[in-house]
């Protein structure tokens, strides 16, 4: 009785028990992984990852791209194509087939990492900017793309998307901490590397994602509902259904009845459905994201100890250490919405206003005793911004019309690029000033940063 409940719930079996045999669990483990929703999770997990990895990559190493410049540089080029990708190409991109579009976004992006890596030190920095500019294409189009997919895939697509983005941050900082710090990697090295995670991409659309809800849509010159689909009706039926995303009546009814695009997709309704996004999604989006990267890249360079006082051999050991922790916290967060549902979203944006004021006094003032508290700050920081972003799309996945819902998604994504488009510029003017007032008051380490070439 016991053996046959465990079997048919789809537990492994206890240790010792008559069943627990390696074939047995290897079998179920098999059947757990050919699952349909399983394979959206993974698949929609390494999209988010190889999508947003290069992007971090290259910002961990703007010191080391750029040296003494202001890193706001580098944030601009890494952002302002795929801000620009982002206000232009919803209103057109849905004539372009996923298939086409994943093949683009993985030449784009390796072509721009190979000019970042392979380009000498001694030459100009914008030929390397040109790279970071290719890849920057790549990963807006992807991030617009991939959330406009998750209306066919439903809550458990936009799971895995909001953890791979989160992971592409922990794994963009950290595996440049770790190549370049603890392995002594060039930083040459380092960028060829992640020139050929793209590939990634290719096998997570083309192997591993289940594409029928894709095939279905295929050819429908206008956007129409699903005859007979009744998961907006289970959902003003049962309103708390949606509080975790994996609820499991709502992965049922989006298999049962996947997604398609609906309404008209001229010019004026898109326009329309743009300004219904405004106030409640968009605004407390931008909020987090101007807050959080004008700390990252205008305040957090400067937020240096003594090196006696701190874990680092070098001041360059302060700002990649800085995105690496901020990157776990974003990882957290935007792989909780399982379990913790956040609706109001202007509290966390100006929870994150306020961790911008204090790390700005802290960088004038100095008054903080120890760094160790700096890097809880900083965690806390990625924990805010990460819980913005997912909770945004998942209120857009639950909340707008299905007919506007897929234009909704790829639409949104613009505010986060806006807001770090606008930090990068105030980063750009915030560093060098937060430096010269450090110098002037006897703090010069912000001066002593070598950047490592190679």
């Amino acid at each position: 009785m016991t053996n046959r409940s465990l079997s048919s719930s789809g537990l492994l079996p206890l240790p010792g028990s008559p069943s627990s045999s390696w074939a047995v669990a290897m079998a179920r483990i098999g059947a757990l992984l050919r699952r349909p929703d399983l394979k959206v999770i993974i698949a929609f997990w390494l999209f988010g990852l190889i999508n947003n990895v290069l992007y971090v990559i290259v910002l961990s190493a703007a010191q080391d791209l750029v040296g003494n410049l202001p890193k706001g540089i580098v944030l601009l080029a890494d952002v302002m194509p795929s801000f620009a990708a982002k206000l232009i190409a919803p209103y057109f991109i849905h004539h372009v087939p996923y298939n086409v579009r994943v093949l683009v976004f993985i030449a784009l992006s390796t072509v721009g990492m190979l000019m970042v890596a392979l380009t000498p030190s001694t030459k100009s920095v914008a030929v390397k900017m040109v790279g970071v500019i290719l890849a920057s294409l790549s990963s807006g189009g992807g991030e617009l793309s991939f959330l406009g997919m998750t209306h066919y895939y439903g809550h458990v697509s936009l799971v895995g998307w909001g953890s791979g983005t989160g992971a592409a941050g922990l794994v963009g900082a950290g595996l440049y901490v770790v190549l370049t710090e603890w392995w002594q990697f060039s930083v040459k090295d380092s960028l060829l590397f992640s020139a050929t995670l793209p590939a990634v991409m290719f096998v997570a659309f083309f192997m591993i994602l289940p594409r029928g809800p894709l095939r279905e849509a295929t050819g429908l010159k206008a956007y129409e509902a699903v005859p007979g689909s009744d998961t907006d009706a289970q959902l003003e039926r049962d309103p708390e259904s949606t509080d975790g995303v994996l609820n499991p009546e709502y992965s049922a009814l989006l298999t049962t009845y996947p997604a398609r695009p609906s309404g008209s997709t001229s010019l004026a309704a898109n326009l329309r459905r743009a300004k219904a996004l405004v106030i409640p999604y968009m605004v407390p989006l931008f909020l987090v994201y101007i807050a959080e990267y004008t700390i990252n890249q205008g305040v957090a360079p400067t937020l240096l100890f003594p090196l006696d006082e701190s874990p680092f051999r070098e001041y360059r050991g302060f700002y990649p250490f800085y995105g690496f922790l901020y990157q776990f916290g974003v990882f957290i967060s935007r792989s909780s919405t399982p379990f913790i549902r956040i609706r109001r979203l202007y509290a966390p944006s100006l929870l994150q206003v306020g961790n911008l004021a204090l790390l700005l006094l802290q960088s004038l003032l100095f008054f903080i005793p120890s760094v160790y508290i700096v890097f809880a700050i900083v965690f806390w920081e990625g924990l805010l911004g990460g819980a913005v972003y997912v909770n945004c799309f998942a209120e857009i996945l639950e909340k707008v019309p299905e007919e506007d819902r897929e234009f909704s998604l790829a639409a949104a994504t613009v505010s986060d690029s806006a807001g770090i488009c606008a930090a990068g510029m105030i980063g750009i003017a915030l560093e060098p000033r937060l430096c010269a007032y450090q110098v002037a008051h006897g703090r010069d380490w912000c001066r002593q940063i070598r950047a490592q070439r190679g």
